[in-house]
């Protein structure tokens, strides 16, 4: 069973068999979604970007509904695992994928019969409603192979099968370039052809990752174990975390589109959507390492593991700063190229967006931190802690943020309320670190115990 090597392996193998498989899918969803942007920026024009932008709080809060689900149920069935509790994990996936299902086709129906008011409520101006309600219809429908390809992808891990979710991301990416290509370059089907696209690409890697999960064989499958409402509610409980970082995602969009729209017109947004791709491209980085080691930590949780989950988290909190670092120094000096290859004709979006990209940059020196100190709460069960951090970096400080700087800085103070959220937020982690510490120190002094973390050897 694949608990073993979970619980046996050295460390660098397991980064390299769950955390970089992890990193690397993530990775490639961002680039997924980069592409997307090129395909519109260069031949659909900045109206048509704008639209999607619009649309795309839907489209998070569908992911990040099947996230919640996901995410829990990966933190739930690995502790079950740890415990070698065979018939609990069984009954958590099953009352997980029903749960799943009710819930996507439940935002499939919304989508489809009211994308109108749906584009409204985003906040979609004359000039962008048509486009934005088409997008939000048609993306609507792909609702549950979305869903499920992220569950089914991201429990195949704890299935020994942690390559499976890599091999779907390569396929929904090759195809959704092939897709976009066709239907937005040569057949100029704009929004419609970028919702298609985006959606038959998810329906490819769905395809690929349910082999496992439809098998009697394997250790948890959709026939084995029975649903119970209270472990679902439970599943959620855990998993809550990932609901506010997709709400947060849904309504940072929602906001900043509001803002940009208040302070730059359509050009602001469409400067915003150029940043957006670039800076969710590195916290996709960041977040697979954090979806990476859920595994790790939560099984050896299950099984008492303190000291081996300790140093998992240090080891990722390591990679998740040079990944933001990197970011910080891409957008700062070399922010021009970088937003060039969105747009290269309209000027006025161009400098709107270079000038906000390097305030927007600083964030991502905290980013990390954060991303991992939710993953690693929600990891062993800590329901509200995890809540907390993703509730103040994704809601209450961007909201407090875009309230209150514009107020001194106009535009550059929009740009500013997401290293606003990430610095207010680490104090916040630091303060849940002090009073958890048994979990993040190896001795009651933090100061001592992360000096003896940082000069032992890398093993476990």
């Amino acid at each position: 069973m694949e608990e073993n090597r979970l619980l046996k392996d050295n460390l660098p193998s397991l980064f390299i068999g769950y955390v970089l498989p992890a990193v690397i899918a993530m990775v490639l969803s961002g680039i997924q979604g980069m592409i997307d942007g090129i395909f519109l920026g260069n031949y659909a024009g900045s109206n048509v970007m704008a639209s999607i932008n619009i649309a795309n709080p839907f489209l998070q809060i569908s992911i990040g509904s099947a996230m919640v689900v996901c995410t829990g149920t990966l933190s739930h069935l690995g502790r079950a695992i740890g415990e070698k509790n065979l018939k609990k994990a069984q009954d958590v996936f099953k009352s997980s994928v029903i749960g799943a299902a009710v819930i996507s086709v439940f935002l499939l129906l919304s989508g489809i019969l009211f994308h109108k008011q749906i584009a409204l409520l985003l906040g979609a101006t004359e000039v962008l409603l048509s486009d934005t309600a088409r997008y939000i219809q048609i993306i609507a429908a792909f609702i549950p192979a979305i869903s499920f390809m992220l569950i089914f992808g991201f429990v195949n891990r704890l299935l020994g099968k942690p390559q499976l979710y890599l091999y779907a991301t390569v396929a929904c990416m090759m195809m959704n370039i092939i897709l976009d290509f066709l239907t937005i370059k040569l057949l100029k089907m704009g929004v419609t052809g970028a919702a298609f696209a985006t959606g038959l690409s998810y329906l490819v890697g769905f395809l690929i990752v349910m082999k496992p999960s439809l098998s009697r064989q394997t250790t948890v499958n959709i026939f084995s174990g029975k649903y119970h409402s209270k472990l679902f509610i439970k599943t959620i409980q855990n998993g809550s975390s990932e609901g506010i970082t997709s709400i947060s995602a849904a309504l940072t969009m929602f906001l900043f589109n509001l803002a940009f729209i208040h302070y730059a017109g359509e050009n602001g947004v469409a400067a915003f959507s150029v940043i957006n791709y670039i800076g969710n491209f590195v916290t996709l980085v960041m977040f697979g390492v954090s979806d990476g080691i859920v595994s790790i930590v939560s099984c050896n949780y299950g099984a008492g593991n303190i000291k081996r989950i300790q140093k998992t988290f240090y080891s990722a909190v390591i990679i998740n700063f040079v990944a933001g670092l990197l970011c910080v120094g891409g957008l700062v000096f070399g922010s021009e190229n970088l937003i060039a290859v969105f747009l290269k004709d309209n000027q006025e979006v161009l400098q709107i967006a270079c000038s906000g990209a390097k305030i927007y940059a600083l964030g991502f020196l905290f980013a990390g931190f954060n991303i991992l100190q939710s993953g690693y709460h929600t990891a062993v069960g800590n329901a509200l802690f995890s809540f907390l951090i993703s509730a103040s970096r994704g809601i209450i400080c961007i909201f407090i943020g875009i309230l209150v700087l514009p107020q001194f800085m106009e535009i550059n103070g929009v740009w500013a309320s997401i290293p606003f959220a990430e610095i207010v937020t680490i104090v916040l982690c630091g303060i849940l670190m002090i009073k958890n510490r048994k979990l993040f120190f190896h001795d009651e002094n933090p100061f001592l115990s992360l000096a003896d973390i940082a000069f032992e050897k890398f093993r476990l």
